[in-house]
């Protein structure tokens, strides 16, 4: 079979379970597409609603067919993602009608982006959630009669966004699912869900993708240099998102100063290691505390190799610091602290005072060199 998943050279475990939902003709009404953020499940979900279509064999224009769902164009498909509540906006208004125009402008300049390359992340200022009126509007889109396709697919992205009325609205749907109608939804936390909408969805996760496919996705997607794809990959945790990030950090500046947190901190310099570390949090961000907490973990983690004399480092311009510690400390629990560090990550999520967070760490590390 001629398919489209041949073009994509990653989540190949996901690819196989989708051409057998096709191959058999046993498609689920509703699919739910979780795992961490940045592993192409809103890109898989695109070329599946094409999958799905261009082997119906209703049109001869395979390329025009797959050019309109490629560019999310309605009624060949229908794309649901957080927009921003606009101004007197009531739910029976449609999901764009009281926003601004300045605000619609942002709107279509993420979703030509979106189009452009599937594995962008779209961000809109005070998009936070996903509307009832999104939800309602699908029954809109049902209403328009083509008959070139033989399935409709709907693909809900971050739908762990969804507001509780809008949750509660796609339940009926789901409860009692249209023909050849298709949802998907696409989420890196489904446990925020709930557990009817949950139950009635064929779930399948994404691996995060291996170092190659990173390094893959940011030349070919984001056209970054193949030095820099191939430095951040390592510390990416196998989601592009995160190795965007680290680019957007000025990653070969954040190793160094991770390298300077760690000596001032083993050292006790605690006021040098505050102001190394606030280097990176000039905006107070939680996401860059996180990335902060990853690289020492990282570092920590290659240290643990060192011991045992393994040879690929992810610090591997560093091995001369790691020689250093790991002859001055021998006996020092790595495994212990790396599990506090990474608790002290979680707190994150817990809107804990950055301040307080770094402390912690600073504290943490400098007991470290003191055992």
């Amino acid at each position: 079979m001629n398919t489209v998943f041949q073009k994509i050279h990653s989540q190949s475990r996901v690819q196989k379970i989708l051409t057998r939902f096709i191959s058999t003709s046993k498609i689920p009404h509703a699919l739910l597409f979780t795992g961490i953020e940045g592993t192409g499940k809103d890109f898989i979900a695109i070329k599946f609603a094409q999958e799905l279509n261009l082997n119906s064999g209703k049109t001869n224009d395979r390329e025009k067919l797959a050019k309109q769902i490629s560019q999310l164009s309605e009624p060949y498909i229908k794309y649901v993602f957080p927009l921003p509540r606009g101004k007197n906006e009531i739910d029976e208004s449609s999901p764009t009608e009281k926003l601004s125009t300045q605000e619609i402008e942002i709107v279509q300049g993420e979703l030509r982006k979106k189009i452009a390359n599937p594995y962008h992340r779209i961000i809109i200022p005070k998009a936070n959630a996903i509307k009832i009126n999104s939800i309602r509007d699908i029954k809109r889109f049902l209403s328009l009669d083509f008959s070139e396709l033989n399935y409709r697919v709907i693909i809900i992205s971050d739908a762990h966004l969804m507001n509780e009325p809008a949750q509660n609205a796609l339940l009926k749907n789901l409860e009692e699912p249209p023909a050849n109608v298709i949802f998907i939804l696409t989420s890196a936390y489904p446990s925020r869900l709930r557990e009817t909408i949950r139950s009635r969805c064929w779930k399948i996760n994404f691996d995060p993708l291996a170092e190659e496919e990173v390094v893959s996705i940011l030349r070919d997607f984001f056209e970054q240099d193949k030095k820099i794809a191939e430095s951040v990959a390592p510390f990416s945790d196998g989601s592009v998102q995160s190795a965007l990030k680290l680019i957007d950090m000025d990653f070969y500046n954040l190793r160094e100063t991770t390298i300077s947190i760690l000596r001032y901190s083993f050292g006790r310099k605690f006021n040098s290691a505050f102001d190394e570390v606030n280097k990176v949090l000039a905006d107070q961000s939680a996401d860059n505390i996180k990335l902060v907490i990853k690289m020492i973990i990282t570092w920590l983690n290659d240290l643990q190799k060192h011991r045992y004399q393994l040879k690929k480092y992810f610090f591997k311009e560093h091995v001369e610091t790691l020689e250093k510690f790991n002859t001055k400390f021998p006996d020092v629990d790595l495994q212990n602290i790396t599990f506090t560090l990474d608790k002290l990550s979680t707190l994150v999520k817990s809107n804990i005072n950055i301040n307080l967070l770094t402390a912690n760490l600073i504290f943490e590390l400098s007991a470290l060199a003191a055992k």
